[in-house]
């Protein structure tokens, strides 16, 4: 979601650029899924890599490499097209929702009971932790939430576009893109070849409200389960919808408040003894005083023109952006496949029907996103009660889930070079509380999901 109140534009030259954008993301695609997945034993288990990460990371290290560095506007086109892979990997993952819908009723009060997981595991954990880092009023927008899209606009709204709090959201929502897939990738990993959680709870932790994160922490899953790569993907779907669809409304009315008032009352100490200085003394400033004081000012000008340059968008016409996509997604399907064939394009045919027919709906509509649309026909259409749903989910299982993260992480590599000034301004310190947010959500919701399963098994 760009940060920018300005439209986004489109224009010939954006659509001109777009072309070498496209190339350059279909050799990097393919190349990664030639060199496939790469498993690492650490001692305490065992680690696996998989190929859209080496996109993300060659994607990022293409952008910001200094011999002939990616144009911000290449950036920006980039970034589009992510948006709308999105909408396509979506759609890939709709078609096994349906077929897995006796798992996911069975599962029942446990999908949403392993959500408080992904509410409380952030604002228990890492806002002490971002307190304890003096973050200062940062702390609440980086820590309310896994601060994917929806949060700009909630924080924007409660505390304005300039204030701290939007500059922790910002903050985490660049290193949550810059390192959120791998990191989750290793995590999950991890986790998932301990053999002690059920595939399924692991699957409903993977729903941590991002696509990314979630393909990347469900292909780890399945790499430990191969055997239940429907059941894992369909789960994962649903739990990252529900925290998707129930996170701008946790977020608005429990989440942020919660971490609002968590911060003041381990904060309190601090603010009584501010308080105190500026009534003993508070009349008088000291030249080092205002020095500093102008200096804060300074950066925060520089910040926030920062933040406009970087979140500047192009808007690519829809028909460009599906047809680049389809030419990428196809190929590094064919990849993963060891060969084209008629079914992957027909695959390919089906998912883009759904996601024109899904964004037709949303403008009709206009209060329902394309991505509920998506998952809600996906799901029907591949469930036992579509007539045709076995013969459409038999086309679209020939379309590899993590070839469309592949493309959708190396265009987000090709991305991020625009965003790195501002994680750089950040600071060090969104590092820590970024690892302990992800990993305490995503753990927090798997133990839950754990329990609940037990009971309701």
């Amino acid at each position: 979601m760009s940060t920018s109140t300005k439209t986004p534009r489109i224009d010939k030259a954006g659509a001109r650029l777009t072309l070498p954008v496209a190339a350059l993301a279909f050799v990097i695609a393919l190349a990664v899924q030639f060199i496939g997945q790469a498993k690492i034993d650490i001692g305490i288990g065992a680690i696996v890599i998989f190929p859209m990460v080496w996109g993300l990371i060659l994607g990022l290290l293409v952008s910001i490499q200094k011999f002939k560095p990616l144009g911000l506007d290449l950036q920006r086109i980039a970034a589009a097209l992510v948006g709308v892979a999105v909408l396509l990997l979506v759609a890939r993952l709709a078609f096994n929702i349906g077929p897995s819908l006796p798992s996911l009723l069975k599962a029942g009060p446990a999908l949403l009971l392993q959500e408080v997981g992904h509410l409380l595991g952030t604002i228990a954990l890492a806002l002490p932790l971002a307190v304890l880092l003096r973050m200062g009023k940062a702390t609440v927008g980086a820590t309310f939430s896994l601060d994917r899209e929806p949060s700009f606009a909630m924080v924007s709204e409660k505390y304005g576009p300039d204030s701290d709090q939007y500059r922790g959201v910002l903050a985490m929502y660049v290193f949550g893109t810059l390192f959120g897939a791998v990191f989750i990738t290793l995590l999950t990993s991890l986790v998932a070849n301990w053999k002690i959680f059920d595939p399924l709870a692991l699957a409903m932790g993977a729903g941590v409200g991002s696509g990314s994160m979630m393909a990347a922490s469900s292909a780890s899953i399945i790499a430990a389960y191969p055997g239940d790569q429907e059941a894992i993907l369909g789960m994962a779907a649903v739990s990252n919808l529900i925290t998707t669809i129930l996170g701008v409304y946790v977020g608005i009315y429990i989440a942020l408040p919660l971490a609002d008032r968590f911060y003041k009352l381990l904060t309190r100490r601090q603010t009584r003894e501010a308080a105190a200085v500026a009534a003993g003394g508070g009349a008088v400033r000291s030249q080092a005083d205002i020095d500093r004081d102008d200096a804060q000012a300074e950066e925060n000008r520089r910040f926030r023109e920062k933040v406009a340059e970087s979140s500047a968008a192009i808007k690519l016409p829809l028909w460009l952006s599906l047809s680049v996509l389809t030419v990428l997604g196809i190929g590094t399907a064919s990849v993963a496949a060891k060969g084209l064939s008629l079914s992957i394009v027909a695959g390919y045919g089906i998912m883009l029907a759904l996601v024109l027919v899904s964004i037709a709906l949303a403008k009709v509509t206009k209060k329902i996103s394309a991505i509920v649309y998506i998952t809600t026909i996906g799901a029907y259409i591949s469930s036992p009660w579509f007539f045709a749903a076995e013969s459409l989910t038999t086309i679209i299982k020939t379309v590899d889930f993590l070839s469309i993260a592949t493309v959708m992480l190396t265009l987000a590599g090709l991305s991020l070079g625009k965003d790195i000034p501002l994680l750089k301004n950040i600071g060090w310190k969104i590092i820590p509380v970024g690892l302990v947010a992800i990993t305490a959500s995503f753990l927090l919701s798997t133990v839950i999901a754990e329990f609940a399963l037990g009971l309701w098994h």
